[in-house]
């Protein structure tokens, strides 16, 4: 059946009319698609593979074998297949709700997530990070897509504090950017997913030449964490299949507003480079 022929009606019947033709790894990946397709929407591709007993290259061939481009590509089917549109946009929300309910329930939503990801974030590990980003001879930023902002704001505002921080934009800058890394340098991962191949691919690049991999994710098993030596896990299971979230966005940005004052108040140089910044804002505003 041609690839474009089997993405054209529901995931669930396309793998279990494909179920045969698989091998016997990808057999038992679909028997978990197929037993609950809504909690394999909750999942990174590492946890899938956890409880299907495979490997996270297996669950992508799964993916390959029903057409479909990839993992995430996956989810966001079984999502459309089995959540009705505006779950989608927000868990809460209905057809019938009207601005003031839509808005509320939006910002309430989202403070849930904030106020989820204060009471179980890594403080020690958030400490560490810290720890190595004030000692770090250069610090470089990585992210695509809608992480990319998050990694620029973050990058720009380390430099206001005196910290050698850059974030180069186009993702193959940033794998040679990557590859000019040394021991004891960091290169520091954004990514809601955790499984981005460009993100992915320049970490490895870090890894290679020696420096200290950190990364910013929503899923506390992924392809990123299992590569990085110090990762930051923050998400809800709410933002956990729409790729697209501003919720996770906003998660991130604080728990990267947070780094930035730990490192600020433990970093004695700050409070200079501060002042020297605020100095030049002010010849740009009236």
């Amino acid at each position: 059946m041609p690839a474009a022929e089997r993405t054209s009606g529901s995931v669930l019947e396309l793998a279990r009319d494909l179920s045969a033709s698989l091998s016997p790894a990808e057999q038992r990946v679909g028997r978990v698609v197929l037993g609950d397709p809504v909690g394999v929407i909750h999942l990174s591709v590492t946890e899938l593979a956890a409880a299907s007993d495979t490997s996270v290259g297996t669950v992508i061939r799964f993916c390959q074998s029903l057409g479909l481009r990839g993992y995430q590509d996956l989810k966001l089917r079984l999502a459309r297949d089995s959540i009705p549109a505006e779950r989608q946009l927000l868990e809460e929300v209905s057809p019938e709700d009207g601005p003031e309910q839509v808005s509320r329930k939006v910002l309430l939503s989202t403070a849930r997530a904030v106020e989820e990801a204060a009471a179980h974030f890594d403080a020690e590990m958030l400490a560490r990070v810290a720890e190595t980003l004030v000692s770090a001879p250069r610090i470089q930023f990585v992210a695509v897509g809608t992480s990319a902002p998050l990694a620029s704001d973050i990058a720009y505002r380390l430099t206001t504090i005196g910290l050698p921080a850059y974030f180069p934009a186009d993702v193959h800058v940033q794998d040679v950017s990557a590859r000019m890394l040394r021991p004891g340098d960091v290169c520091f991962a954004v990514s809601h997913t955790g499984s981005t191949t460009e993100t992915l691919a320049a970490m490895r690049t870090a890894r290679r030449s020696g420096a200290t991999t950190v990364a910013l994710t929503s899923f506390s098993r992924s392809p990123l964490t299992e590569l990085v030596d110090l990762p930051l896990v923050a998400g809800s299971r709410e933002t956990s299949y729409r790729i697209e979230t501003m919720t996770s966005r906003i998660v991130h940005l604080a728990l990267l507003d947070a780094l930035f004052v730990l490192i600020a108040l433990r970093h004695p140089p700050s409070r200079d480079a501060l002042a020297a910044t605020a100095d030049v804002l002010t010849e740009h505003r009236i």
